[in-house]
This record gives C-alpha cells, structure tokens and sequence, in this order.
C-alpha cells in the first residue's frame, strides 16, 4: 500500500469544504492507495477550523494544520509539506477550480517514474481579456527576468515525489515561491494540460495587487536580472548625457543661447526619478537580505492534529 498525501491550503472557504470533500471522495482511486488529506488553515476567521475539527473526527482521513494568522498561500503550502508524510504529496487548491478527478492521472504518472507532475491551465474563453492578458504579462515577466523556463498557465496543481517533498523542506528562504522552485530543482517532470472548473464559491484572492506582489517577489528571489538591467539603463543614460556635453559646448562657441530652465527642470526630474527607480529595485534586494538575515520562521503553527 502506499501512502498519497494531498495538501489543500484554505483562507476563509469554509462554504468549499463538504463540496470539495464530496468530490475528493468521488475521485480518490481506492486499490493500492490510502490517502490523507492536509487542510492547512492560513489564519480564516470564519469556521473554517470548527469544521475541519467536526470532519476529523468522524472517520474521515482529514488532518489540519492552523497557523496562527494569516501567513500567505506558498507559506501555508510550505507548512503542509512540511507535514506530509505520503510517498507522494499533492498539492491543490479548495475552491474546486483544480479538477480532483485529475488526480488518477497524476499519480499515474508519477508511477511511471516521473518525481514532478503539474498542471497547465488552458485559456478558458469565459475569463475576461484583462485577466487573461494580466496573465500573459505575468509569465512573461516571469520567463524573462527571473531566469526560469515557466510555462504560461503552471499553477500550483501538482504531485511531487517523496525525494522531492524532503529536498523543499531543506529549504528556509522568507520568500518561498514554489512555481519557480519546483522549476529550479530539476528532476524527472511531466505536464497534464487541464480546463479550470468554475470557482464553487468566495471570490478570487488574488487581487491585481496581489498578483504584481506575487510576481515582483518571484522575479526577486530568482533572479538578479532587474540589477542587472539597473546597470545597463545607467550605461545608457550616462552615455546620453555625455553625447549632450559636444551641443553645449557648440552652443558655448557659436554664440547661441543655451536652452532654458524648461528644458533643465525636465532633465533633473526625468534623472531624479530613474535614480529613484534604481535605488528601489537595490533597496528591494537588501530589504530581502534584512529579513532573510533575521531567520524567523515562515509560518507559525496554533494548532493541528498531526503529531
């Protein structure tokens, strides 16, 4: 028999709960699996905990874990592998629109050798053009500047191996981005291409506020690139200032007057903010090294059930 241990990080979906554990049950392959399902509560303040405690205790194969506030998603994932003891994990969401009889399939590829198995979303033409060209902007900034081959539409819908679960739990990075991890360790990966379900209930959480966090944190983490481009731009416009530097001097000896206090007050204004641009991006990289330097736990457990 072998041990499938399925991670789901929740934030207040405690209406997703008896939908998504009717549907697990419909799509766990029985034979020679027993399965255990991880609910992680990152910090709800409905009854998300109250009912995962009801269904822990009528038999049902449900763990928890409760951290102590609101951590974000890839630390809550992070939490639940930290815990998982399957010889294998898979990781999903709880709102349904990661298709649970998908999971068949990912395991069977993960008995044919394969230590990764993932999931690419496929377009779904209902999305709206904004939020699918939000979507493209972001895997392409992805791809580009933080040095990682990720495919348009990867989400967080895998299966990973047991070697593979204890080679994360090594790390301790404060900015645990797991799309670009997963990518960074190698290994034997294979992708499913799947059509998301409608969300059952609650709202998205990912915000565009949210998603430009989630991008600028795994571009930064990954990759020093936006550094790098911070030179090259100052390489450039130093080279445009000194190309400024024969007109003056040509204004200086042919007699014609110098453009005027317009001209500089846009200068000044269009150096000043690059500069300002420049030094964000390198207080980015030391804010990251300051609370990184401090070591504190990414994820702080209140209560659960696995001992």
């Amino acid at each position: 028999m072998k041990n499938v241990s399925i991670v789901i990080p929740v934030y207040k979906e405690v209406s997703n709960l008896y939908p998504l554990l009717e549907v697990l049950d419909r799509s766990l392959c029985a034979g020679n699996y027993v399965f255990e399902l991880i609910f992680v509560d990152d910090g709800s303040t409905d009854a998300v905990l109250d009912v995962l405690k009801q269904l822990s205790f009528r038999g049902n194969p449900v763990r928890y874990i409760a951290l102590s506030r609101n951590f974000g998603y890839q630390n809550a994932l992070k939490a639940g592998l930290d815990r998982a003891s399957g010889d294998c994990v898979i990781t999903m969401d709880g709102d349904l629109q990661h298709p649970p009889a998908l999971i068949p399939a990912l395991i069977e590829k993960w008995e044919q050798g394969y230590d990764i198995v993932y999931t690419r979303r496929k377009d779904n033409k209902k999305q709206g053009l904004i939020k699918r060209y939000k979507a493209n902007v972001f895997y392409g900034l992805m791809r580009n500047l933080s040095g990682l081959p990720l495919e348009r539409g990867v989400t967080d819908f895998r299966l990973i191996s047991r070697q593979v679960c204890d080679t994360l739990g090594v790390f301790h990075e404060q900015d645990f981005f797991l799309r670009g991890m997963i990518k960074w360790l190698g290994f034997s990966q294979y992708a499913i291409d799947y059509t998301p379900e409608v969300r059952f209930s609650e709202r998205t959480k990912y915000s565009g506020k949210k998603m430009t966090e989630f991008a600028l944190s795994g571009i930064t983490s990954f990759s020093v690139k936006p550094l790098n481009w911070a030179i090259i731009l100052g390489f450039i416009f130093l080279f445009v200032s000194l190309s400024y530097i024969p007109y003056v001097l040509w204004c200086v000896f042919t007699g014609h007057a110098v453009a005027g206090w317009a001209s500089i007050i846009i200068t000044i204004m269009f150096f000043g903010g690059l500069q300002m641009l420049l030094l964000g991006v390198i207080g980015i990289y030391i804010g990251k090294i300051f609370i990184q330097s401090k070591q504190r736990p990414t994820y702080i457990i209140r209560e659960t059930n696995i001992f």
